[in-house]
């Protein structure tokens, strides 16, 4: 599982961090925590689309879908806050 979590952590790095930072906005709306908790709930849960005992498939449904949701989330925080959050580091 800290293999998983190790990959995730470089294929989202940057977006995980303006996710962070909204979170912890002011301006960030009430959705936001569900959302992250919903990511958070799916990433450790044992249960998945694509079980993990398949060799190689199991691990990719988690670096495609989690990275993919934390994009669609900073994408539909509104214009304000993204814009104080700033760029996401590359």
């Amino acid at each position: 599982m800290f293999k998983r979590l190790a990959i995730l952590w470089t294929v989202v790095r940057g977006d995980a961090l303006a996710l962070w930072r909204a979170l912890r906005h002011p301006l960030a709306p009430g959705w936001l925590k569900w959302a992250v908790g919903g990511v958070l709930l799916y990433l450790l849960s044992p249960v998945d689309l694509i079980p993990d005992v398949i060799p190689f498939l199991g691990v990719i449904d988690d670096i495609v879908l989690v990275p993919l949701a934390i994009r669609f989330i900073l994408k539909k925080l509104p214009a304000a806050l993204r814009a104080d959050i700033g760029p996401r580091p590359r």
